[in-house]
C-alpha cells in the first residue's frame, strides 16, 4: 500500500519519495517491520496463548526432555503469519501476480495449519485434522497455482530463441520490417512457457513439454500444463509437509526455512534483473522482483519467531505455521521457476520426508515377511534417530542449519557451475 501512496507523492515531486521504487528499500523495510511484528508483538501473543492455554500435549516418544516442553504454547505460527502478510501487503505492489499466489498460499495453508492445530489443542483429538483433508487442500493449492500460471498473461519469460523457430506470426511481431536483417540467429522474446531451470547442466532449460514429446507439437500444449499441474501439486504437497516433519525440535523449522527463504530471495533477484540474468545465462522473469520483498519479510518473520522458538523453546509454531512455510517455499520456487533445485535446496525437509517414508516402507515389509517389523532408524523423522543416539537437541539443530547452509549455496553456485 506504501508503495502506491509514494508513488503517487513522487508524482507531485514530494521529497523523498522515490525511495519506495527501489526493492532494496522495500526489502529491507520488510525486514525491519517483520523483525519488529514477529519480536515485540509476538511476546504478546505468547502471552495470550499462554492465558488461553494453549499448551502442546507431549506423547511419551521415550525421548530425553521431552517432558519438559509439556505446556509451551502452540499455535505460534500466527506470528509467522502476520510478520509475513503485513509487511508484503505495506511494501509489495499488490496488483503483481506473483506477490498474490504467494499471499494466497501463505493464507490457505496457515488457515488448514490453524484448524489442524484448533482440533488438537482445543478438541483434544490427538491426530488433527485428517490427514485426506490436509492433502485435499495442498492439492487445491497445487491446482490453483499451475492453472493461474497457464492462463495468467502476467506469468511469462524472456528467453533468447532462434529465429529459424519462430513461427510467420510471431516473425513479424519481433522481426520490423524497417529495420535491416542483421543476420543474428537468436532474439529475445517474452512468452507463455513450460520452461524451468535444471541445476548443473550446461544448457540449463528443461521444458516439460518434453516429458510428451510422443504427441505430436501442434497438441503438446495441454497435455504439458496438465504434467506441469500433476508436478506441481506433488511439489507442494512434499515440501509441505517435510517442513512439517522437520518442526520437531526447538528452532529447527524455523531456522532451515530462514536460510531457503534467504537463499530464494537472492534467486529471485537475479532472475528478476535482466543484467544479472544475462550475465548468469538464465530465464529473466519480469515482474518477479516484487517476490523480493516477500522473501525479505519471510526472512524477518522467521529470525523474529526465531528468538521464541530456540532452545528452550517458549512457544511453537504448530501446523499453522508449518504447513505456510512448507508450502510457501514450493510455491516460490515453482513461480521463479527454480522447483528443479527442491532437492538440494531443501535437503533437510527431503531427508526427514524420505527417513518417514523409508521406516514405515521397511517395517511393514519386514513385518509381511518375518513376521515382526524391523527399523531402519532408531527413530522418524531423522531428527529424532540422533537423540536417541543421545545427541543434546541444540547440536542437532545446530548441524542441521549447518548442513542446510550449504545446500543453500550449492543451490546458488548452480547457476554458474554447468
Amino acid at each position: 500500500m506504501f508503495y502506491y501512496l509514494f508513488k503517487y507523492l513522487d508524482s507531485l515531486d514530494f521529497p523523498g519519495a522515490g525511495v519506495f521504487v527501489y526493492i532494496s528499500f522495500r526489502s529491507a523495510a520488510a525486514v525491519i517491520t517483520s523483525l519488529f511484528i514477529s519480536m515485540l508483538i509476538g511476546k504478546h501473543i505468547i502471552r495470550f496463548l499462554q492465558i488461553k492455554q494453549v499448551g502442546e500435549e507431549i506423547r511419551n516418544l521415550g525421548l530425553e526432555g521431552q517432558y519438559q516442553k509439556k505446556g509451551t504454547p502452540s499455535m505460534g505460527g500466527l506470528i509467522i503469519l502476520a510478520s509475513i502478510i503485513v509487511p508484503t501487503l505495506l511494501f509489495a505492489k499488490l496488483d503483481n501476480i506473483y506477490v498474490i499466489l504467494l499471499l494466497l498460499t501463505t493464507v490457505w495453508l496457515g488457515l488448514i495449519g490453524f484448524v489442524d492445530d484448533y482440533i488438537k489443542i482445543f478438541r483434544k483429538h490427538k491426530e488433527g485434522l485428517a490427514a485426506r483433508f490436509k492433502i485435499g487442500g495442498q492439492i487445491v493449492l497445487g491446482c490453483i497455482v499451475g492453472i493461474t500460471m497457464f492462463f495468467s498473461d502476467d506469468i511469462i519469460i524472456s528467453e533468447k530463441v532462434n529465429i529459424s523457430d519462430l513461427s510467420a506470426r510471431e516473425r513479424i511481431e519481433l522481426l520490423d520490417p524497417a529495420v535491416p536483417y542483421n543476420g543474428e540467429e537468436q532474439v529475445s522474446m517474452e512468452r507463455k512457457s513450460t520452461k524451468t531451470t535444471i541445476p548443473f547442466v550446461k544448457n540449463n532449460e528443461f521444458d516439460y513439454s518434453w516429458l510428451v514429446a510422443f504427441i505430436d507439437k501442434e497438441n503438446r500444449q495441454p497435455l504439458t500444463w496438465l504434467v506441469f499441474v500433476v508436478i506441481v501439486i506433488f511439489i507442494v504437497t512434499a515440501v509441505s509437509n517435510g517442513a512439517n516433519l522437520t518442526d520437531g525440535l526447538d528452532g529447527l523449522a524455523t531456522g532451515t526455512s530462514a536460510i531457503v527463504g534467504t537463499a530464494l530471495a537472492i534467486l529471485a533477484y537475479v532472475s528478476s534483473n535482466i543484467i544479472y540474468a544475462d550475465y548468469l545465462n538464465i530465464m529473466f522473469i519480469p515482474g518477479s522482483e516484487e517476490l523480493v520483498i516477500f522473501a525479505s519479510a519471510l526472512i524477518g518473520a522467521t529470525v523474529g519467531f526465531l528468538w521464541y522458538n530456540s532452545y528452550p523453546a517458549q512457544v511453537f509454531m504448530g501446523d499453522t505455521g508449518s504447513l505456510a512455510l512448507g508450502g510457501i517455499i514450493a510455491v516460490f520456487a515453482v513461480v521463479i521457476r527454480k522447483e528443479l533445485l527442491i532437492p538440494i535446496l531443501c535437503g533437510i525437509f527431503l531427508v526427514e520426508n524420505l527417513s518417514v517414508v523409508m521406516q514405515v516402507a521397511w517395517f511393514k515389509r519386514t513385518r509381511k515377511k518375518y513376521g515382526v517389523g524391523r527399523r531402519i532408524f532408531l527413530m522418524a523423522p531423522l531428527h529424532h534417530h540422533y537423540q536417541k543416539k543421545g545427541y543434546p537437541e541444540p547440536k542437532i539443530v545446530t548441524r542441521f542449519w549447518i548442513v542446510a547452509l550449504i545446500l543453500a549455496v550449492i543451490s546458488i553456485v548452480t547457476l554458474k557451475i554447468r
